[in-house]
């Protein structure tokens, strides 16, 4: 339908000349289609990123965006105190911090499950 539109719209006039407004609307049509395709999906994901970060709390078993799984021992402002081991513990920035483990977890699992069910 609106593929249809926009050849009727770009069609030329009988003078032969091209009609201007139908590069705007196809322009126009592009630009919203990029929005809803790209722009608006990747802001999406910064944005439930950010508030997890903003979220994060003592008990949280998460994975760096280094691969490290560990505890979450204690939390300030710009860093999180993780337990790797027993008696082992490195100090991250919160924006090094990528997945919930018990989130990414869940997701290999399913993810595992499909696979064997289509074999």
């Amino acid at each position: 339908m609106l593929l249809n539109m926009l050849i009727l719209l770009m069609g030329s006039p009988a003078n032969g000349q091209p009609n201007p407004s139908a590069h705007l609307f196809l322009i126009a049509g592009i630009f919203v289609i990029m929005y809803f395709f790209m722009i608006r999906p990747q802001s999406k994901k910064a944005n439930e990123q950010r508030d997890f970060i903003a979220n994060l709390q003592k008990g949280d078993k998460v994975v760096t965006i280094g691969g490290i799984h560990g505890k979450i021992l204690r939390t300030d402002e710009t860093s999180v105190l993780l337990e790797i081991d027993t008696n082992t513990k490195i100090r991250v920035e919160r924006s090094a911090i990528s997945v919930e483990y018990t989130k990414a977890a869940r997701t290999q699992t399913t993810a595992g499950e499909e696979k064997e069910s289509t074999k």
